[in-house]
């Protein structure tokens, strides 16, 4: 019982702080792009378009700190058995993350938020690069942690304890580099996702051939572009990932398609309906593609769960070594969906632009607008698959789940996770209006003198 809660409010936890942790990537990479273009180009409009998403920047980073502190205090309360075992591994990459990534962020936050007015330009605008690099590297230090997880390098295990033994094969990991791309590419295009949806419904909005409509014409041009580079290198990077999980977690791979039995040329399931487990009363399949994916080979062997139960039973022991296989089919497909999704709206805004009819297109203004959750849906989905899909490891191959759980109460975790859920759900509501606030902020009064020398303080994230 006290497993079962243990991780359902990390998992709450961990999948709430995730919708913010890409946003505030996405968001802060591209202010400090349309910043740039301001300073070069001396353009006005950037720079209100700049302050503008930096308002809504702020509020994902608020939120995104808030929950990201309680998930590190969750390792020590409620999963205290793991953290005895990987301390020796976590302490090196989560140090560096909270010593210069988190630093980074935090000090030049603050330049960039009360330093517009007292500093040179070119070093204001250091400061929200010098934000964006600190958001990036922030992701990349704790994907190190992760990613050990999920395919562990460099370490001995040590009276029963985890030792790291080669701190550069840490962060060497072909896991890490593979996870890191597709999440910091993914972040970007969450970020243009929430741009673009904002500037075509603000563009809708604005007065006809007023300053505001044509900038956020321009910036809706601007985001679907962006979008849609993104979310195609995001869809490579991903395909070299499922090759990498192929031969590192081959459990997963074989979840994820709930193939039972080892095959050559295995198919790929787009859409089942009813039993997985190989009577399923209506099926959508693509031949050859699952070995296609896996190695690159039309008649490719793929192992099935059955042989891969056998391999692991016999390398562990006894015990059930798949992964719940619903949950790993279905959340592998909502983020390959939502991203395929994602490619169709950003191309056919780019289309629409490239034709001079962006902002003419009611239709394409709805799917923007609803391509917003897009991302969010696909970042929730693929990390809920890469954490499910390892079950029932903790740490692959090392250590399972159930053995790194705290010796905690039930009831307290129950408590707990019902306080969680309840708190993040007010949190959850005040940032979306918030956000929503500051997307309907008056465009012609970003950028006035007084905008940003005093910050507001009745919302405290708004500045």
């Amino acid at each position: 019982m006290t497993l079962d809660l243990a991780r359902w409010q990390f998992a709450i936890v961990t999948v709430f702080h995730f919708f913010f942790v890409p946003m505030t990537i996405g968001l802060a990479f591209l202010v400090a792009v349309m910043q740039t273009l301001a300073l070069v180009r001396k353009d006005e409009t950037w720079d209100r378009l700049s302050r503008f998403f930096g308002r809504i920047f702020l509020i994902s980073l608020a939120v995104g700190v808030v929950t990201g502190i309680v998930l590190e205090f969750e390792f020590g309360l409620n999963w205290s058995a793991f953290s005895i075992f990987v301390g020796n591994i976590f302490g090196a990459p989560l140090a560096i993350e909270g010593l210069l990534a988190f630093f980074l962020e935090s000090t030049f936050i603050g330049l960039w938020i009360f330093g517009r007015e007292r500093l040179s330009p070119r070093v204001h605008l250091a400061t929200i690069w010098l934000v964006s690099i600190g958001t990036i590297l922030s992701a990349f230090f704790i994907l190190a942690a992760n990613a050990w997880m999920q395919h562990p390098v460099g370490y001995a295990v040590e009276g029963g304890q985890a030792v790291l033994t080669n701190f550069w094969a840490l962060l060497a990991n072909s896991t890490l580099w593979v996870s890191f791309l597709h999440t910091v590419l993914g972040a970007l295009a969450t970020g243009g996702a929430l741009a673009l949806g904002i500037s075509i419904w603000r563009a809708h909005r604005a007065a006809a051939d007023g300053v505001e409509r044509a900038a956020f014409r321009r910036a809706t041009a601007f985001a679907a572009a962006l979008v849609l580079v993104t979310v195609v290198l995001t869809a490579i990077v991903g395909d070299f990932q499922a090759r990498l999980m192929d031969v590192q977690e081959p459990m997963k791979m074989a979840a994820a398609e709930a193939l039972y039995n080892t095959q050559n040329g295995a198919s790929f399931s787009l859409l089942t309906i009813g039993n997985l487990s190989g009577q399923p009363i209506f099926q959508i399949r693509v031949p050859h593609l699952l070995s296609l994916i896996a190695d690159l080979s039309w008649n490719g062997q793929v192992i099935g769960i059955n042989q891969m139960q056998a391999t692991e039973a016999a390398r562990y022991g006894a015990g059930n070594y798949a992964p719940v296989l619903w949950l790993t089919y279905w959340s592998f497909r909502t983020m390959v969906g939502a991203g395929i999704l994602m490619i169709a709206v950003s191309a056919w805004g780019v289309w629409l632009w490239w034709r001079k009819q962006l902002a003419a297109s009611r239709w394409f203004r709805r799917a923007a607008l609803a391509g917003i959750g897009l991302p969010i849906i696909a970042n929730a989905s693929g990390w809920i698959f890469t954490e499910a899909g390892r079950q029932p490891w903790i740490v692959y191959g090392l250590m399972q789940t159930a053995k790194g759980v705290s010796t905690v109460g039930a009831g307290d975790v129950a408590l707990t996770t019902a306080a969680f859920v309840a708190v993040y759900t007010i949190l959850g509501v005040l940032a979306v209006v918030l956000v929503l606030r500051a997307a309907r902020h008056p465009f012609d009064e970003i950028g006035e003198p007084g905008d940003d020398a005093e910050p507001t303080p009745a919302p405290g994230l708004v500045y």
